[in-house]
């Protein structure tokens, strides 16, 4: 597919599985950018009229489902990845070749049924608004992603923004509705995750992360992911 969509939007909801390979997928709602990362095995929900720009960082073989709103889960109006089942991924390539009919309803029902009940992984980094957000916090963000091993906490990192470790701590929670050690794991995450799909030794990829020990970084990625990184390794993006 193509290595970069530009933003854009639709009326519908919209099921993205990453079969094999790596996406970036960029969504903008209300205040707040934030970036996933989505390895394969997994997929973004994009709820209607939501902007998204999508990037291919690892050559990626991905399957689309369009849902009409009608059958958007309760409470589902934030975009997020999920863990995609055997049974959701067959059901996904079923779908390519169905034609409308009871079978094609059926299926459908069925697919959302486990999308609903689907595992869900905080793989979202949240940024400031590029216009309105406020300009320190999002040049903390952004300097964090750049190199999340030069400093751990945050209190290394204001200085350099001019701005009190409260001060920033204060506009974590309330433009990113979450603190900074949240949110600097899901930093960690996004910026380990393309490395290990280019094949990077997971001790290289743990010391440029911020761990002192790959056995750490090892134990803190299966806690998140739920995986070893060793399954996100090179040959592991390959499809399943």
């Amino acid at each position: 597919m193509d290595a970069h969509i530009v933003p854009h939007h639709h009326a519908w909801s919209q099921f993205t599985y990453c079969a094999s390979g790596l996406m970036q997928v960029t969504v903008t709602q209300g205040e707040v950018q934030t970036t996933f990362i989505v390895p394969p095995s997994r997929a973004v929900w994009i709820p209607p009229y939501v902007q998204h720009t999508v990037v291919v960082l690892e050559t990626a073989e991905l399957r689309t489902v369009d849902l009409d709103p009608c059958v958007t889960p309760s409470g589902w109006t934030d975009c997020r990845v999920l863990m995609v089942s055997k049974l959701l991924r067959e059901l996904v390539h079923a779908l390519e070749d169905s034609v409308p009919g009871p079978r094609d309803d059926a299926l459908m029902a069925l697919s959302v049924d486990e999308m609903t009940h689907a595992t869900t992984h905080a793989l979202g980094v949240p940024m400031p608004h590029p216009e309105h957000g406020d300009k320190r916090l999002r040049a903390l963000c952004e300097a964090v992603l750049r190199d999340p091993a030069e400093k751990s906490q945050l209190s290394e990192w204001v200085a350099q923004v001019g701005a009190s470790e409260r001060t920033v701590a204060r506009l974590f929670r309330e433009e990113l509705g979450t603190s900074y050690q949240q949110w600097r794991l899901q930093a960690v995450l996004a910026h380990a995750l393309p490395q290990l799909a280019r094949g990077v030794p997971i001790a290289q990829v743990a010391a440029a992360s911020g761990y002192a020990s790959d056995s750490a970084f090892s134990a803190m990625f299966k806690q998140a992911m739920g995986k070893a990184p060793s399954h996100f390794q090179g040959k592991s993006l390959s499809k399943r």
